[in-house]
């Protein structure tokens, strides 16, 4: 490959580590063609960016962006794909659904090598339930949302209840 189609490329890392911020760092590799293309077609739908990358250029645009990838460098050895995504946990979503769908062979793919979500690195396989279960912002959003309005609703309720329950009682008291 020329330095010139090199440099190129390491532009083109760049900008989109910089566009995206969370990546995941999986193992693809022995996928077949079935697969593989079934893969990018789920991350197309959740609008997550699947790229086959070269270690060291993922590792040169890594440095061009205020990324620390010396935690990274375990991790980029053998084949690497990256998965961009806005949303924190749904490349950690596709990998576990489709390690659920090829249970029972020896070496399930992809696998998750390495992930920087929500500006933290996660290192290995162990990591993909804990990444699974982070929430996106517009479910912590919704989460404090609803735990503003139980106060109110408990309110709101208690006051009708007894409300109904005054009611009767006058009720009661005016028949007899």
């Amino acid at each position: 490959m020329k330095k010139g189609d090199k440099s190129e490329i390491i532009k083109q890392l760049t900008a989109t580590v910089q566009e995206y911020p969370n990546f995941y760092l999986t193992d693809i590799e022995a996928l077949n063609a079935k697969r593989t293309s079934a893969l990018r077609r789920e991350c197309f739908k959740q609008e997550v960016k699947l790229v086959v990358v070269k270690n060291t250029l993922l590792k040169k645009a890594l440095e061009n962006v205020s990324v620390d990838s010396s935690l990274l460098d375990t991790a980029l050895k053998g084949n690497t794909a990256v998965m961009f995504s806005h949303v924190a946990n749904v490349p950690a979503r596709l990998i576990k659904e489709f390690t659920k769908i090829a249970k029972g062979k020896e070496d399930v793919k992809p696998k998750l090598k390495a992930a920087y979500v929500q500006e933290s690195f996660y290192i290995g396989t162990e990591f993909l339930d804990t990444l699974v279960n982070i929430k996106s912002k517009s479910e912590l959003i919704g989460d404090v949302i609803a735990l503003l309005q139980s106060p109110m609703k408990n309110v709101v309720s208690a006051l009708q209840s007894s409300g109904q329950t005054i009611l009767g009682v006058l009720k009661t008291l005016e028949e007899r």
